[in-house]
């Protein structure tokens, strides 16, 4: 048996693999762009079958596609969405046509022959599954619903669960007191509890300005088809298209007010991507927090132990390593370097249409996913499991010369400096250096330097 078949499009005949779903226009692509070997993510191509779902209903509603086929194209799109073994019929690379065309097309073919199987009937990738849609539409709406879902059922679920692990860690070690840092110089001692809760602060703000970007992210470039003006398309499609789209997925998605903004531009993406941006460097300031409370554990700052997940070293025997911090440092360095792609794809808006848009759609995805995953073992693997070393704690606290600067008030700024050279020279602590070359009594100064009066 031959191992392909011949399909035929507008430039003529092709070979095809003889049990691929898609036709002549998605093989084109795998033939011309055999680039990074990476498809199209696979929740970009989910949305895809969504919108295809969508289209259909809308355009059988508007009596401009029969009701057979709609409803063919409709279980088409279900079956591939329960199936992800069919995923492997979306093959086309990263790096394709600006515009998505060929990813467009491939959903296209792909339903077109599930459909022509369920229907008995013809079913055509262009005039049908394409009913009243432009690559130029499809593949933007795509970005900000793929984007949207994303969001609301992976990253904020995710960030919600690490801002909870912070709030919980804070609360189990507020008893402890520990030296503040600034310039990762001995500081004012802080209580263990009050970075922590910082850290829960910084991804609290981070779901909020998310939740704020999805409103401009579920508007909708759908019914602008190839330019803008709607050609081709029902006056009525893009509402009733919204309409079952949100019925599918239970989310708020409407038509953008102005459909030449969202197809010439992605500045939505842009400024989504920013945003994570914005997240992965907090996250890598969370990580790097732990790296350096877990450092040592003889010589370094040993404050915490981080969870023991797996052997540090092939060399060095008994060796641990704090591998989920690290793994944070890098997810991050990959989202911002992510961020400079989507920042140059956004640039690509020449006249009426983006065409960095799978660009743009698998580097947005991938820092959503990548966010998502990391945050749950942050707060799973690192937070939520790590032990104080409170002897380490208290022994660093207690010989910490910074705290004069609570006597600052009483005996002034330059006689304080004294008495922490003095103390730093000596290495005795500094109530004992305080005694000494102060009138106050010694009941006061332990009073005065309290540590734990000082975190509050």
């Amino acid at each position: 048996m031959s191992s392909t078949r011949i399909e035929k499009d507008s430039m003529g005949e092709l070979d095809v693999p003889v049990d691929a779903l898609y036709g002549a226009q998605t093989q084109r692509a795998v033939n011309n762009f055999p680039v990074s070997g990476w498809s199209m993510p696979e929740d970009f191509v989910r949305a895809l079958l969504l919108i295809k779902a969508s289209a259909a209903q809308a355009n059988a509603e508007l009596e401009a596609l029969d009701s057979d086929i709609s409803e063919a194209i409709v279980l088409s799109a279900a079956r591939l969405q329960k199936d992800p073994s069919l995923m492997h019929h979306f093959p086309v690379d990263v790096f394709q046509t600006g515009s998505g065309t060929s990813s467009n097309m491939n959903a296209n073919e792909v339903l077109a022959t599930l459909a022509g199987k369920i229907s008995g009937k013809s079913v055509s990738p262009n005039d049908h599954v394409n009913c009243g849609q432009s690559s130029n539409d499809v593949i933007p709406t795509a970005i900000h619903v793929s984007a949207a879902l994303a969001v609301n059922k992976k990253l904020l679920p995710a960030l919600e669960h690490l801002a909870r692990a912070c709030r919980d860690k804070a609360s189990t070690v507020d008893g402890y007191v520990k030296t503040g840092r600034t310039h990762l110089m001995d500081a004012m001692p802080v209580r263990m509890s009050q970075p922590i809760n910082a850290w829960a602060g910084l991804i609290e703000q981070h779901c909020q300005s998310l939740r704020h970007q999805l409103a401009a992210l579920q508007t909708l470039a759908q019914g602008g088809t190839a330019v803008g003006t709607g050609v081709n398309a029902h006056k009525r499609f893009a509402e009733i298209f919204c309409r079952k789209l949100n019925a599918l997925t239970g989310q708020d998605f409407s038509p953008a007010e102005d459909f030449f903004t969202h197809i010439s531009s992605q500045d939505i993406a842009v400024s989504l991507s920013g945003q994570l941006k914005a997240t992965a460097v907090s996250l890598i300031k969370i990580a790097n927090d732990l790296r350096w409370m877990n450092s040592g554990p003889l010589a370094g700052l040993g404050e915490i132990e981080l969870e023991a997940l797996q052997p540090g070293s092939s060399i060095m025997p008994g060796k641990v390593n704090p591998v989920i911090p690290e793994a944070a440092v890098m997810v991050g360095a990959q989202v911002i370097g992510n961020d400079a792609a989507i920042t140059l794809g956004g640039q690509s808006g020449n006249f009426e249409l983006n065409v960095s848009l799978p660009l743009i759609a698998h580097n947005l995805l991938n820092s959503i996913n990548l966010l998502s995953n990391i945050s749950h073992l942050m707060a799973d693997k690192a937070i939520a499991t790590f032990k104080v070393n409170a002897e380490q704690l208290e022994k660093s606290v207690a010989r910490n010369p910074i705290l004069v600067t609570a006597l600052n008030p009483i005996v002034g700024y330059l006689k304080a400096a004294e008495i922490a050279k003095a103390a730093y020279a000596s290495g005795k602590p500094i109530i004992e250096v305080a005694a000494q070359m102060t009138d106050l009594p010694e009941d006061e100064l332990r009073d005065l330097l309290d540590p734990e009066k000082l975190t509050r």
